[in-house]
């Protein structure tokens, strides 16, 4: 039995469907706490559905899902949901607060400040804190639309963390950026190992260029079957990339990054043909 204690996440034959279609067709695996997964799929794979899962804003058809020790159906979902930080780089935020504003927001859970809320002097050193070690304490009175994308997606990461949540969602926070600001957001991301050594995360990207150094596990899907998830290292490989995205992508990785570029050298392997991991617990 899994211990919850030491779990973030644990699926077990989790199926979802949605009306006559399956999203996801009863996976298992379980994401223990102090790790760092990434999520990679094409479009459809089912990474949204389990994001959605893994926050609390959306239940299972069958199977069970606990997310930091609490059962989804069994647990009240604002309590929980206050223990899990989320990173959107869609964040639909149209007024102009400034950096520190959109970061303090993190406090109450909405998009704009609150009527009639004042964060303490302790959450606001704390907000200061946090973009200063995401490389923003020169911007935190610039508003909003005054931000570069690099700019706000640090700011986004900084409102997460803000809650001190043990779960940070991160739902393909380079979405947007050039090349300097995804370096400079895969930077921060490496330096949460240090800086939030019990923190557990979940990133979802396309593309393998966008996974920070600090990752420690990954899972492949497609079509919503879980083709293989475990150790980074043994998961990240080219035939399991090229049967995920149906195309002959060769993998390489170098100073612990990762990159892919198209292979024609190979046909790219039918999922049917590997022998996923994923047939258990990581």
């Amino acid at each position: 039995m899994t211990d919850p204690r030491a779990t973030a996440l644990d699926f077990a034959d989790v199926t979802v469907r949605r009306a006559s279609t399956v999203i996801l067709p009863g996976i298992s695996f379980t994401v223990g706490r102090g790790e760092h997964w990434v999520m990679l799929g094409p479009n459809g794979a089912g990474k949204s559905t389990i994001l959605s899962l893994a926050g609390g804003t959306a239940h299972p058809t069958s199977g069970t899902v606990d997310v930091l020790g609490h059962r989804l159906g069994r647990v009240e979902l604002r309590a929980l949901r206050e223990r899990i930080g989320h990173v959107n780089p869609r964040h639909p935020l149209r007024s102009k607060l400034t950096t520190l504003d959109v970061v303090l927001t993190g406090l109450t859970g909405t998009v704009e400040t609150m009527l009639r809320w004042t964060p303490t002097p302790e959450q606001q050193e704390r907000a200061h804190h946090l973009l200063s070690i995401f490389g923003l304490a020169d911007r935190v009175s610039a508003t909003w639309p005054t931000l570069s994308q690099g700019e706000r997606g640090r700011a986004l990461l900084a409102r997460a963390l803000l809650t001190e949540p043990e779960l940070l969602l991160l739902d393909e926070p380079a979405t947007g950026l050039d090349v300097a600001a995804r370096e400079q957001l895969l930077e921060t991301l490496d330096v949460l190992p240090v800086t939030h050594p019990d923190l557990t995360t979940l990133l979802v990207t396309h593309h393998l260029e966008e996974i920070p150094s600090s990752v420690t596990h990954a899972l492949l899907l497609r079509d919503g079957a879980l083709l293989d998830h475990g150790p980074a290292d043994r998961v990240l490989t080219t035939d399991n990339v090229t049967a995920t995205f149906d195309h002959p992508i060769a993998v390489h990785r170098e100073d612990g990054r990762w990159g892919a570029r198209s292979d024609r050298r190979r046909s790219a392997p039918h999922p049917a043909r590997l022998s996923p991991a994923g047939a258990g617990h990581a």
